[in-house]
Formats: C-alpha cells, structure tokens, sequence
C-alpha cells in the first residue's frame, strides 16, 4: 500500500474480530516502526507493553476495562500499552547524541563533538530540562510519533486499529512497570469486523481553519488541484455521511452478532 493511502485508510476501529488472532510478526512490524520514529536529542522515551488478551488473567481482563472502551478492549486480541520513560534522559546522559555524532548525523560544520556534548548540551540543557514541569509534555510528544508510526504500520499490515486511553494507575499495577514510566495511551489492535472504512472519512474542521500562513490569522489556503491529487492517491476519500443507511445496517449487524444493544 502507498504511503498516502495507509494515511487516508486509517480509521479507529471499534468493532474487532476476537476470534481471529493476530500475528505476533504483525506486532513487531508496529514496534519496529516506533522505534525508527524521529526523537529529539535521540533520547527514545518510548516504552511499551504489549498483552495477547488470551493470556491475561480473568482479574486482569476486568480491570483494565473503563465506561468508555470496555467494549473495546474486550474485542480487540492484541493491546499495546504505552509508556513515557522519563528516566532515560539522566541514565543515557547525552550518549545518544554522541552515536549520532559518530555517524554523522550531527556534523562537526553544526558545532557538534562529543566534548560539546559533555560540556555543553548535557550539563547546561538536557540535565536542567529534566528538572523543568515542561519535561513530561515535551517528551510525550515524542513519544506520540512513535505511537503514530505503529498505528499506520498496523493499517499497512491490513489491521484495525484503535487508539485508547485506559487507567493509568491500573496499567501500572497489572504490568509491573518502573515507578518512573507515565502511562500513556493504549493501541488496541485485531482485524476488523466491520468493513475497514467504517462507513467513511470521519469528520474534520475545515482546512484553513487549522491552519495558517505567515501570521495567525492569515489562512494557508487549500489548492483545490492539491486536494484533487490526493484524493486520486487515497489520501482524502469519501467522507462519512450522518445516519448513513448503510453504516446503520451494519452496526446493527454487528450488534446482533455480539449480543449488543442498539
């Protein structure tokens, strides 16, 4: 699949197949891509854990459940949980950046040494930023490309995918994780049930609403050929329709199917 189509494919799916399993090679397909993800200061905070529902205890299974994605989580064969490491930063003390010295990523013709590094950027920038309340949002960021980068390899994989956000505390307690690791998001992950574009595109704001040129305010206007070409890659398709008929017969198929209600 083409780059912009996985983009333009991509749905939340809610209605897994949990019955079906899914492919251990599939799930390191998702984390390899995480981990080739962009990260400043090549710190790689992200952690995750990921669960086979099959194996999780009956105590486990339940308390990972919340109002919202109980549903959810109860469908999907395969749950990746994520975590934010904030830890790293202070054990790898600026070791990272200088492999990347090594390699010529950071070059000597942008100021870059390994005496800089451990004179300069970790002393007076990466040890005082781990101090600063910014810290966990900053790194989050990070640690939500590689997040981004695993979803859209499931998608290319012909996965559903489905991004979640569960107890944190409770993920913590069940999966043993280092007391220094903040629970992020979920990725609940199987084949779809329903059809894979979940009844269309779903709903966006409208473009130059989002987005601005030169100054806030001023809108970066769409180019409708732009628009055009991508809807010819599958980038941009049908958008879903409010009370769509034939989505409709479909949740209720599902419905029936699992003994849920409608």
């Amino acid at each position: 699949m083409e780059f912009k189509e996985v983009i333009g494919r991509r749905r939340s799916i809610r209605f897994f197949d949990p019955e079906r399993p899914v492919e251990r090679e599939k799930i390191q397909k998702m984390l390899e891509a995480a981990r080739l993800a962009s990260c400043a200061v090549n710190a790689q905070w992200a952690r995750a854990v990921v669960a086979f529902r099959k194996d999780l205890t009956d105590d486990q299974f339940s308390r990972l459940k919340t109002p919202v994605a109980a549903l959810n989580v109860d469908l999907a064969p395969v749950h990746i949980h994520w975590f934010n490491d904030l830890s790293v930063v202070k054990k790898i003390k600026g070791s990272r950046l200088k492999e990347l010295v090594d390699v010529g990523a950071l070059a000597p013709t942008h100021g870059w040494s390994h005496k800089f590094v451990d004179e300069f950027v970790y002393p007076q920038i990466l040890e005082p930023m781990t101090e600063g309340p910014g810290y966990p949002i900053a790194s989050t960021f990070d640690v939500g490309g590689a997040m981004t980068q695993a979803l859209l390899t499931g998608v290319d994989e012909g996965l559903g995918v489905c991004l979640v956000t569960l107890n944190g505390a409770v993920l913590k307690e069940v999966f043993k994780v280092p007391e220094e690791w903040i629970p992020l998001s979920t990725i609940l992950v199987g084949y779809p049930a329903e059809s894979w574009d979940g009844g269309g595109q779903r709903p966006r704001p409208p473009f130059e609403e989002l987005y601005h040129e030169g100054a806030y305010g001023t809108p970066f206007r769409r180019d409708a050929a732009v628009t055009e070409e991508l809807k010819v890659a599958k980038m941009i398709q049908e958008p879903a329709k409010p009370h769509d008929p034939k989505r409709i017969a479909e949740i209720r198929r599902l419905a029936e199917q699992y003994g849920l209600p409608m």
